[in-house]
């Protein structure tokens, strides 16, 4: 059995961006769904796809954890579409605020327009099921993101920390009574 094809999912960039268009579709079908076919089918096709798409998004984000500590090129989904943005834009304490800001700025809209939907579609309690399951996944991703920032952070902050104490500690580096 022949599986070149899937040596080209090895970056964690493609996988990304392969999983991402799954959310992309999966979300717009359950968008479609909601607003435009009518009764019980509609809705289920509703809720299964707003749950898959809420499922790989949490799925993604787990995913991605694991990746802040590998030295790959990565610096983001926009980054993989379209090389528009610079993520080495740091604070002073060296959080990655420009890839947190657009991943707070995607929860926001993702969430808003999953209970406008919703709002449209479902009545009653299902509409409260409904808000708090989208919330937890929110709350859940958007906790993710900051860890997966904070440990970016505090990698760099281990690695400028190592080469300092290395240079200091160099034969011939000021400071040096050899």
């Amino acid at each position: 059995m022949n599986l070149g094809h899937i040596g080209r999912l090895e970056d964690f960039g493609k996988r990304s961006l392969v999983t991402h268009a799954i959310m992309a579709l999966s979300f717009s079908g359950a968008i479609v769904a909601g607003l435009f076919v009518e009764g019980e089918l509609g809705l289920v096709s509703f809720v299964a796809l707003l749950n898959f798409t809420a499922g790989v998004w949490v799925a993604q984000s787990i995913h991605s954890l694991g990746h802040g500590t590998t030295d790959s090129e990565y610096n983001g989904i926009l980054s993989e579409v379209v090389d528009l943005t610079d993520t080495k834009s740091k604070s002073a304490d060296g959080l990655d605020t420009g890839r947190l800001a657009r991943l707070f700025t995607l929860i926001a809209a993702v969430t808003a327009v999953s209970l406008l939907t919703s709002a449209q579609v479902l009545a009653g309690p299902l509409f409260s099921i409904a808000v708090v399951a989208v919330g937890s996944v929110a709350l859940v991703t958007a906790i993710v993101g900051f860890l997966i920032a904070l440990g970016t952070s505090y990698d760099e902050s281990m690695h400028h920390w190592a080469a300092e104490v290395e240079q200091q500690n160099a034969p011939g580096a000021p400071g040096d009574q050899k």
